[in-house]
């Protein structure tokens, strides 16, 4: 579930070394990452470096490359006293030896690169650090004066505390009154989707009633779902205590993985809440993860995301904002919704498909710069022309972010291919080749 539903993005949650599992940092050290090909006194000649120019070495450890077998990683530390002297080494290190060097810091200063999930299970990761809500909630919440609403929600934390990847997510029991409140948010939204919803998630959402328990009278389980996601296009769910940052949800969607609440808004106010929930989730996001093209175009945000620097985030954030979230799209002579913050919304969807809002085309340099509003309807939305003309937008976009690499996605190994090497290339090139082929022995066989 990502902060910016409920606030402007650019919150910074606390980010972790992929080599070193604590929590803190010791202050005053500096630290780098430097990759070499297997061959005698390589090293040798590495470690020179820093002993010409009277570096300390506080910490040193090594791996074999986890993107290219000829090379092993180190991973040094120094005094931050070192700064100026580290620099020339980095210099130095780029130039005279045959791999790589990155610069790794967790305050995320200038010309470093902020780390990102390499594995599918680095999400269990960040996947506790939320912002906000969980078990506790702000005073204008409309269940912060209902003990039992409170402890309800503590029990859906501690299901999202303890699940880790790879698990199958627990059941939920949910109560009469939680099935009420979604059967009055059910009812009201299914009448508007016909006329008001875009095809792809009309298309989707009687499947969902047939395959995943979508009914008035019967909340869905994550389980279910997620089950059903993956066998068509790959995505799956993760539950979710309360708000992630924004860097950390686009990061799920780079590995086709959505966090999603369990929780159900309070039942005294049925058609509001303050954050996402288990409505928003199932009614608005759920359906379209279902379908390829759009599947593919969130997985591109969260591409886009991987390393980027915390403006860009921060843009990248505002662009899933007016499209996943608040996006309308042309299809035929109609404008229909898209955004998960419209389909579960039954007074902002009919309110944008009439002639008081703002409509401007989906342009991402430009779309990324639109301030919102996040407690009342929006003024303005962006329509795309189709999925497919909004994810070539979103990846040309992301061609314009700032990062010494470009990123692929695995679905076979589940990992992030960091492109920084020829042999990361070759790899790829071959993967392309061979999809290629099939294409082509595909097409001869259909003349």
């Amino acid at each position: 579930m990502d902060a910016g539903f409920r606030r402007m993005n650019g919150d910074k949650a606390g980010q972790g070394s992929m080599y070193l599992e604590e929590k803190t940092t010791k202050p005053g050290v500096l630290s780098c990452i430097f990759s070499l090909k297997e061959g005698v006194g390589a090293l040798v000649k590495a470690l020179k470096l820093f002993e010409e120019k009277g570096i300390n070495l506080t910490h040193i450890e090594s791996r074999p490359s986890s993107t290219n077998k000829q090379e092993y990683e180190f991973f040094v530390s120094v005094d931050s006293t070192c700064t100026k002297a580290l620099d020339d080494v980095i210099e130095g290190l780029g130039t005279l030896i045959s791999g790589h060097v990155y610069e790794l810091s967790r305050n995320k200063q200038k010309d470093t690169v902020p780390w990102f999930p390499n594995h599918i299970q680095d999400l269990d990761r960040f996947a506790n650090q939320i912002l906000s809500y969980g078990s506790e909630l702000d005073a204008d919440h409309p269940g912060f004066t209902d003990p039992a609403y409170r402890a309800r929600r503590k029990e859906f934390a501690d299901i999202a505390y303890n699940y880790r990847h790879g698990q199958p997510i627990p059941t939920v029991m949910y109560t009469e009154d939680e099935k009420n409140t979604w059967g009055t948010v059910f009812k009201e939204l299914k009448t508007l989707y016909p006329t008001h919803a875009c095809h792809e998630h009309n298309r989707v959402f009687p499947l969902l009633e047939k395959y995943c328990g979508y009914r008035q009278d019967n909340i869905p389980q994550l389980e279910d779902i997620s089950h059903f996601l993956q066998s068509c296009t790959g995505f799956r769910l993760r539950p979710v205590a309360g708000l992630l940052s924004s860097r950390d949800f686009l990061a799920g969607l780079a590995f086709r993985v959505f966090h999603s609440t369990q929780y159900i808004r309070h039942g005294s106010r049925p058609m509001y809440t303050p954050e996402p929930d288990i409505c928003h989730e199932l009614l608005g996001h759920v359906p379209l993860f279902a379908d390829p093209g759009f599947a593919q175009f969130s997985q591109e945000i969260g591409l886009a995301s991987l390393g980027a620097p915390d403006d860009y985030i921060e843009k990248l954030a505002t662009v899933y904002w007016f499209t996943v979230e608040f996006g309308l799209c042309r299809q035929g002579s109609e404008i229909r919704a898209y955004g998960a913050g419209l389909l579960s919304s039954f007074g902002e969807l009919k309110y944008s498909l009439t002639d008081k809002p703002k409509l401007e085309p989906f342009l991402p340099e430009k779309t990324c710069l639109q301030k919102y509003p996040i407690t009342e309807f929006q003024p303005v939305y962006y329509v795309a022309e189709s999925f497919d003309d909004a994810k070539e937008k979103v990846r040309k976009y992301a061609a314009t972010i700032p990062r010494p690499f470009s990123v692929r996605y695995n679905p076979y190994t589940q990992n992030i291919e960091v492109l920084d090497s020829t042999q990361q290339l070759t790899n790829l090139a071959d993967t392309i080749s061979g999809e290629i082929g099939i294409l082509c022995n595909a097409l001869r066989k259909m003349e």
